[in-house]
């Protein structure tokens, strides 16, 4: 081996490289060596070592090859047991070409089963057990025992129910069939549907009603078979139906226009296919799952040691001292700043995002990488006011010395110089004991040029996993009493405690309170609005429940007394509607209590209710204090009791396993999901590796310069990524099955991340090929909550009975920066098809014919009015949702258009205003897209028509009303999103321009008065947006 080079990694990616060379060590003192391909598996390995050993001295002693299993070094220089045996080696990628193999230990079954859970969520099990954390421990446990007890219920369910699990109905928001153009719904004819008998060629072609139920659908299919064959006739309640090649299935008591997949053959003029399948497959499936299941759950509980039994310990009750509460702040480590300054700390105690006493800060010390204050830090706040969820936040932050200081810099500025590094604690621990001794808190790095606040309480409690590199503080929580000191349960206090003074209230105090809760657009609260509102929180409580969110702001959580009233108040709220409950998870609401509240009201959501607001719910978990919160808790229970929600949970947590500050977490929720979902584990491993290889072969095609199609095509076609790249469900939509891969018609395309293009055939399926868009290296979480927004507001729009054919395409997050995207067929982009039609990029742009020209190329004749229809719908859809999403760098090259007519906006890059700016000026003025080629095909070519514009007006009219209607709602979801960590959304501001857009406070009619004003200005500088399409067409024409 060359000097310098260590490790077989280079062997690992080279695609070439067909046959290696291994060792292999055997536990009689064996040594082997001879040459395995790349592509054999760890069984196949096995085989090949017994059938060498044969002929080697001590075979005999070897015995059962199942009584012995692999190990490796890996890529992380740890020793790996290699139980899974169907991987292949070049997917293990053993460090050294070394296999060791030893004798089996232990449980073979939980061995495997961790094994598999490893890979598949990206972090070994190892590295929990390695953080000898009793609270990691101790959730670990609970959350094991509770999904594994959710999935023996499961077990046992009749096999209709086992199927509402497994097979979740996808449905329209609303049960009328699609409606053409203004066709009245009595006109609605009736359907053709081809069914056909699972182990039979023969089908059926069946004319149903739209608004029949499945059983009627399936009595027909059971009506016809008993005639054709002359069989016996059967009951429809012993079958469901499948749609062909996908799983998914049509049952329940909802009319078949209500199913996505019957609405859209509807919409699309075909007919929909469907299988019978009886119900003894259906309970096959179930008992499979129910094996794999058994075995795991079967072997532990073998091995479960019985609980410890709990010691009694003398304790205070905290609320008994009434002594300011200290710290000791004692030093600091790996700190690195520049010499000739001075290090400091600050300290502030935070209960969610409001500062509970002054903010303390430490003597200033010189820099040096272990600092020493060793100093006591004292705040002015009692033991006994501590409430519950108090964080202790800490920033390091350097300044420079006095005498160094240019005389004109203001004293305020001093302390913000130089942010090094912030961390959070709690105060009290996870079992509610205030926390006592010594604690090393590895910080995290401050923003630089972040001259915001100093401190970060909205940041993580988690200390920085990075302990080698992280800059560490040493802190002393004080013995205040000999014994533990815990915060007191509050369902004991007593009623004294409870009950706040009652007082009279004038009718003038009624008003004020009645003018405070009807100002939607509420920031701040003056002193003597506050003391109002804690007045009269009864009043708040019996009338303006849904204003819960602004008592808890004015509560005053630094005492005790106002906490306990608080508390016993939400005792007998009235449950809020989901939309107002969602408000309450943001990090400014900390409180257990109301915490448990909210999850309560959040029970009451249907599950696609819970699948559409499910990305926010992920991304609040961070706001979370402690690993074991009911948010875990509920979100488990749902994911276990229904599999697609099951499936977007593990996608959501999966992609962000790499964010240092939820990694634990985010690890521990998809440790525990598996364990509930044992059989799910298999089928989610083949779409990671899956996604492992469209990765590997994104990075071929950008490492090369001179990559072609051909060369992926030939990389496509090699046996492994056939293999791992076929028969996997797709992780956009887990009904769609991705049966194989067709090399010939995948391809990379030529935008800067260069992302892949892969098309998928399905020999079941009706239809056309499946393709999905492979990225790597954009983040693509905010194009998943703008489509999420535009989903949202389809679906809200649709149960007004206003279908604006939207397209609002599959798109997931997988990891770091990389993620799928749906392939929407037979579409376009505006600027292709301006380029096709003209000879010149500089007049594409004005070329006022190309797009209604290519509708009528597409849409002979009679179904030309209906593409104009579906093109004016889509367009008024995007025109709102453009303008109050305020989703910008709009042109062109992003804006396509489907040979149906359907309209459709890609690539979010920008959203909520944050316009692209050239030269300090905003290069879109436009507050959205509507030009006049759009208005030339709305008008049918005709520069008269005005009725027809007039409807395209009142569509968008229609949309945005119904919008503002909900705009809470909107805001509530957007909020959420600050955890995420959005360059775009991370402050209230960015969220202003959303609750403007939506005129949140304003009357209807003062919202629409500024909507049409906007609408008109739309249309009037339509030309400018002209010229912004021709300079990017120029500038796209011009590039190299």
């Amino acid at each position: 081996m060359p000097p310098g080079k260590y490790g077989m990694q280079e062997e690992w990616e080279t695609e070439g490289v067909q046959e290696i060379v291994m060792d292999f060590l055997l536990p009689t003192g064996i040594f082997l060596k001879f040459p395995v391909s790349r592509n054999d598996t760890i069984q196949n390995i096995k085989k090949m070592v017994w059938k060498n050993a044969r002929s080697e001295a001590l075979f005999s002693a070897l015995g059962d090859p199942d009584a012995y299993v692999f190990t490796c070094i890996n890529q992380t220089a740890e020793r790996e047991e290699l139980e899974e045996e169907t991987r292949r080696i070049s997917d293990v990628r053993p460090f050294m070409g070394v296999l060791r193999l030893v004798a089996r230990e232990g449980d073979r079954v939980e061995k495997l089963t961790n094994t598999q859970i490893s890979l598949l969520i990206g972090k070994g099990l190892h590295e929990f057990e390695a953080q000898k954390n009793h609270e990691v421990n101790e959730f670990r446990t609970k959350m094991r025992t509770f999904c594994e007890e959710k999935a023996q219920e499961r077990q046992m369910l009749p096999w209709q129910q086992w199927m509402e699990y497994s097979f979740p109905c996808d449905l329209e928001p609303c049960c009328s069939p699609p409606q053409c153009g203004n066709t009245k719904a009595k006109n609605i004819k009736k359907i053709f549907i081809n069914v056909k008998f699972e182990a039979c060629d023969e089908s059926f072609m069946l004319q149903q009603d739209p608004q029949d139920h499945p059983v009627v659908l399936m009595r027909s299919a059971l009506k016809k078979k008993a005639t054709v064959f002359r069989s016996v006739r059967q009951e429809p309640e012993d079958y469901t139906l499948q749609v062909n090649g996908r799983w998914e299935f049509i049952y329940g008591k909802h009319p078949l226009c209500q199913f996505k997949y019957i609405f859209s053959c509807l919409r699309n003029s075909q007919n929909p296919y469907l299988t019978m399948v009886h119900h003894s497959t259906i309970s096959k499936y179930q008992e499979d799952q129910g094996r794999m299941c058994s075995q795991v759950y079967k072997s532990r509980s073998l091995s479960r040691p019985p609980p410890l039994p709990l010691k009694k310990q003398n304790t205070s009750s905290l609320w008994s001292i009434n002594e300011p509460f200290y710290i000791h702040l004692l030093q600091g480590s790996r700190v690195n700043a520049d010499e000739g300054m001075k290090l400091v700390v600050q300290a502030g105690l935070f209960h969610g995002s409001e500062l509970l006493c002054k903010v303390v800060t430490s003597s200033e010390v010189t820099v040096c990488s272990e600092p020493l204050w060793d100093q006591k830090l004292e705040f002015d706040i009692n033991v006994a006011d501590l409430p519950r969820m108090s964080r202790l936040c800490f920033a390091l932050y350097a300044v420079i010395e006095k005498t160094k200081k240019p005389r004109g810099t203001k004293k305020k500025n001093k302390k913000a110089d130089c942010p090094i590094a912030w961390v959070n604690t709690m105060v009290f621990d996870y079992k509610d004991q205030l926390k006592t001794g010594e604690f090393l808190l590895s910080t995290w790095p401050s923003v630089p040029d972040d001259k915001s606040d100093l401190l970060n309480p909205m940041g993580t409690v988690e200390k920085n996993p990075n302990v080698d590199s992280a800059a560490g503080l040493l802190i002393h929580f004080p013995n205040i009493r000999p014994h533990p000191l815990y915060y007191p349960p509050l369902d004991k206090i007593s009623d004294i405690e409870r009950n706040g003074d009652a007082s009279i209230s004038t009718k003038e105090e009624y008003m004020k309170l009645k003018e405070i809760m009807d100002n939607k657009n509420y920031t701040e609260f003056f002193e003597d609005e506050k003391e109002l509102l804690w007045k009269l929180r009864a009043e708040v409580r019996d009338r303006y429940p849904e204003s819960l969110s602004k008592l808890l702001l004015i509560t005053k959580w630094n005492k005790r007394e106002d906490v306990v009233q608080m508390v016993s108040l939400l005792r007998n709220w009235p449950d809020l509607p989901a939309i107002h409950a969602l408000e309450l998870l943001d990090y400014s609401f900390p409180d257990p209590a109301v915490r448990s509240f909210t999850i309560r009201c959040l029970r009451k959501l249907s599950d696609g209710e819970l699948l559409q607001y499910l990305i926010q719910l992920v991304q609040v978990l961070k706001y979370e204090s402690y690993l074991d919160c009911d948010l875990t808790t509920f979100l488990l229970e749902r994911a276990l009791s229904n599999r697609r929600i099951g499936h977007f949970l593990f996608w959501y947590l999966r992609s962000e396993i790499h964010v240092a500050s939820v990694s634990l977490r985010f690890g521990l929720i998809l440790e525990a999901y598996c364990r509930g979902n044992i059989h799910h584990i298999k089928l989610l491993t083949k779409q990671n590796e899956a996604l492992g290889k469209m990765k590997a072969l994104s990075d071929f095609v950008k490492g090369s310069q001179k990559m072609t199609a051909d060369d992926l095509k030939l990389c496509i076609r090699q046996e492994s990524y056939l293999e791992a790249l076929s028969d996997l469900l797709s992780p956009l939509n887990p009904s769609i099955i991705l049966a194989e891969i067709c090399a010939d018609k995948c391809r990379f395309m030529d935008s800067k991340m260069k992302p892949l293009w892969l098309m998928y055939k399905n020999h079941f399926a009706q239809g056309d090929m499946v393709g999905i868009i492979f990225k790597n290296g954009d983040d693509l979480r905010q194009d998943m909550l703008t489509l999420q927004m535009i989903q949202l507001m389809e679906t809200l729009w649709k149960k007004e009975g206003l279908d604006l054919r939207m397209i609002p395409y599959g798109c997931l997050s997988t990891g770091n920066k990389m993620g799928l995207i749906e392939v929407v067929k037979n579409s376009d982009t505006i600027a292709n098809i301006q380029r096709n039609s003209s000879n010149s990029a500089a007049t594409a742009a004005f070329n006022k014919d190309a797009l209604l020209n290519w509708l009528k190329s597409k849409n002979p004749e009679d179904k030309l009015d209906q593409a104009i229809e579906e093109f004016t719908l889509s367009c008024a859809g995007y025109c709102v949702a453009t303008y109050v999403l305020g989703i910008a760098d709009r042109h062109n090259d992003n804006i396509m258009i489907r040979e149906t007519g359907q309209l459709f906006h890609i690539d979010f890059g920008h959203i909520l205003g944050n316009f692209k700016r050239k030269l300090g000026i905003n290069r879109e003025r436009v507050p959205f897209i509507l030009t006049y080629d759009f208005v030339h095909v709305i008008q049918q070519g005709r520069t008269n028509n005005s009725e027809k514009f007039e409807r395209f007006r009142e569509y968008c009219e229609r949309a945005y009303k119904i919008l503002c209607r909900n705009g809470t709602l909107f805001v509530n979801l957007f909020a959420m999103m600050k955890a995420a960590g959005l360059p775009e959304l991370t402050s209230f501001k960015d969220i202003q321009y959303l609750k403007d857009s939506l005129a949140l406070g304003k009357s209807e009619d003062e919202a629409l008065k500024n909507f049409k004003v906007k609408f008109n200005e739309a249309l009037r500088e339509s030309w400018k947006t002209k010229v912004n399409w021709m300079m990017h067409s120029l500038a796209k024409d011009n590039r190299p």
